[in-house]
């Protein structure tokens, strides 16, 4: 294999695994939160990942096996997470003197996501390859947008968690 395309497939197994990462998190994320609508959209998160995961693989795969990355190996379009709250109910805010974990959850996804968008945006700038620079670019975006919409939820919440939680100094 040569050089360019052994980079290619050392990116791609970094990718999976981080993929996997968020996938384990974002499926802990769904079970433990109590709002429903933070349940399901971990649960999509979760999907996400694990198809993004898939297809990551099924690249380096074929890397490996023909020297080439799968013409067939699609990326589906992105749920859309916009709006002001896109991870939890409005509920949530009744009840946000108790909810650590559903704040932690959207800080440690936003570094998650973070870290996947850089990732992403590194790999394609990194790269010589057309298709590969591509697909990083896609899921750079794509990343990109789980980490605004986690952004925007955290912000929108965290100045009543840390007043309800006896965090502020006032």
């Amino acid at each position: 294999m040569d050089e360019k395309k052994k980079q290619i497939a050392e990116g791609l197994l970094q990718a999976v695994k981080a993929e996997r990462y968020g996938h384990t998190f974002y499926l802990m994320a769904a079970r433990t939160t109590e709002d429903p609508k933070g349940k399901e959209v971990f649960e999509m998160l979760a999907h996400e990942e694990l198809h993004h995961m898939h297809f990551l693989r099924n690249q380096y795969d074929s890397i490996l096996e023909t020297g080439e990355l799968s013409q067939a190996e699609k990326l589906d379009s992105p749920t859309d997470l916009t709006g002001m709250s896109p991870i939890f109910s409005d509920d949530l805010r009744a009840r946000i003197k108790d909810a650590s974990f559903e704040m932690t959850s959207l800080s440690i996804g936003i570094q998650l996501e973070l870290d996947a968008m850089k990732f992403y945006r590194a790999q394609s700038d990194a790269i010589d390859h057309p298709e590969a620079k591509r697909f990083f670019n896609e899921l750079a975006d794509w990343e990109s947008g789980h980490y605004q919409a986690l952004l925007r939820q955290y912000e929108e919440l965290k100045e009543d968690f840390w007043s309800e939680s006896g965090f502020t100094p006032f």
